[in-house]
């Protein structure tokens, strides 16, 4: 059965037009979004190319609790909810003839018209939008596209030696799939396919960004088992729903950690709703652990499902480690910053032509290496440093975490930080396990 659209004077026509002249970076990821998705988003608010963006969402549908969805059936009068979830979630969509009565509130969208009255009629809160949770998008996450470096130049961080290694530890790294590579740290990396190149050698937007990532995290957790989801293969996006049905999948092949690299703002501080109840039943698996980035907006506004409270999240370190990054999010949210500033890892062979001012049109030439910047690339680090103390200590991951934080320097004008040698227990805070002290 096919997804009906909302039409007429209230649908997302100007909600979803790419700008004319591509001027900013963030002008330049939403046009490659709305180049995948089309009419599936609207962009918030209207004039968003003019005045900056504060979500992107899906048409002409939200999401409800499982609870709630006979009192919402009742006030639309039907609707339509046979699409993939998760327990407790149900996307709703109403019929997009329904007749509003002469009080229901207005807004700039039909999709926010559905919102704003069951807000009127049922309470705030009840329904939510889908949101496009991104690994690059309304602030590009990561924080600039990829630089060309020397073939045979060695990654940075370099690979961590010693016992904290995360042998016995299994991660989930969800991005946007994966690519063979021969750096040796990436020795036994597994994943689902990505379709790197447009064309011949020509790489793709967001293509890479997994193998970069899963190379991060190895050269600090040498041993750490990982395997690479492709599940922000459009663009390097998912809508909210979507994402958490994979990651609800994801859960049977029981890793240990979840590393997310990707993100969304909601333009009104709520939380995202498919993620809040992914959470819940990730709380009844007893120490799977998700680790997730700030996001690179640059400023203090929350970042979802990072400033969710049950998730580890992890902001930037400039390169000089004295400072935040300039790009990261920040604020009492953000539980630790670590390097992700020029970081130098594994990418693909290919030919890249930038799509962000200033260097939009710009090729740039890749031999199997590159230097990134983004909490994209902090997050892994961390992930691998909570691995390499649970290969030590025995702990689980939330406990790992736990100590890892609570061992963590305190920066001032930055918060706690790590760093990629962080990951054996410190004297002062060795773990209580026989075997490990």
């Amino acid at each position: 059965m096919s997804e009906q659209r909302p039409n007429g004077d209230e649908g997302n026509a100007a909600a979803s037009e790419p700008p004319k002249e591509i001027r900013t970076k963030e002008q330049a990821q939403i046009a490659l979004i709305l180049e995948e998705f089309g009419d599936e988003v609207e962009v918030s608010p209207r004039g968003w190319a003019e005045v900056g963006a504060d979500s992107i969402y899906r048409t002409g549908s939200f999401l409800i609790r499982d609870r709630d969805l006979p009192r919402v059936r009742e006030l639309f009068r039907g609707g339509r909810t046979d699409f993939p979830s998760i327990d407790g979630l149900t996307r709703f969509q109403p019929d997009p003839k329904f007749e509003f009565p002469p009080d229901a509130p207005q807004a700039e969208t039909l999709t926010r018209r559905y919102l704003a009255y069951v807000d009127q009629v049922l309470g705030r809160g009840v329904a939510r939008l889908d949101h496009l949770v991104y690994a690059c998008s309304v602030s590009p996450c990561p924080a600039t596209e990829q630089l060309e470096v020397p073939p045979a130049v060695s990654p940075t961080p370099a690979p961590v030696g010693g016992d904290c290694d995360g042998r016995g530890v299994k991660v989930l790294v969800v991005d946007v799939g994966w690519t063979e590579t021969d750096a040796p740290w990436l020795a036994g990396v597994t994943g689902e396919d990505e379709h790197p190149y447009s064309s011949g050698t020509n790489i793709r937007p967001y293509a890479g960004h997994g193998v970069f990532i899963a190379g991060v995290l190895r050269c600090v957790a040498p041993r750490t088992e990982i395997v690479v989801k492709a599940y922000l293969n459009r663009a390097g996006a998912a809508f909210g729903s979507d994402l958490v049905v994979k990651l609800d999948e994801g859960l049977a092949e029981n890793p240990d950690l979840i590393s997310l690299s990707a993100g969304a703002k909601t333009g009104d501080g709520s939380t995202l709703l498919a993620f809040d109840v992914f959470l819940e039943r990730l709380a009844d698996l007893k120490g799977v652990l998700l680790v997730a980035a700030a996001g690179n907006d640059g400023d203090r506004e929350y970042f979802f499902p990072a400033a969710s409270p049950s998730t580890l999240s992890v902001g930037a370190l400039a390169e000089d480690l004295n400072h935040r990054a300039s790009f990261t999010n920040y604020g009492g949210w953000v539980d630790v910053y670590a390097p992700g500033e020029n970081l130098i890892n594994a990418y693909l062979h290919g030919d890249f032509t930038c799509t962000e001012p200033p260097y939009r049109g710009e090729v740039r030439h890749f031999r199997g290496m590159a230097r990134w910047s983004g909490t994209s690339f902090a997050t892994p680090l961390v992930a691998g440093l909570v691995a390499g103390r649970m290969s030590v200590t025995g702990e689980n991951a939330h406990q790992a975490a736990e100590a890892l934080v609570a061992q963590a320097r305190q920066l001032p004008g930055v918060g706690r930080t790590l760093l990629p040698e962080d990951a054996c227990p410190q004297p002062d805070h060795a773990c209580c396990k026989p075997h490990c002290c």
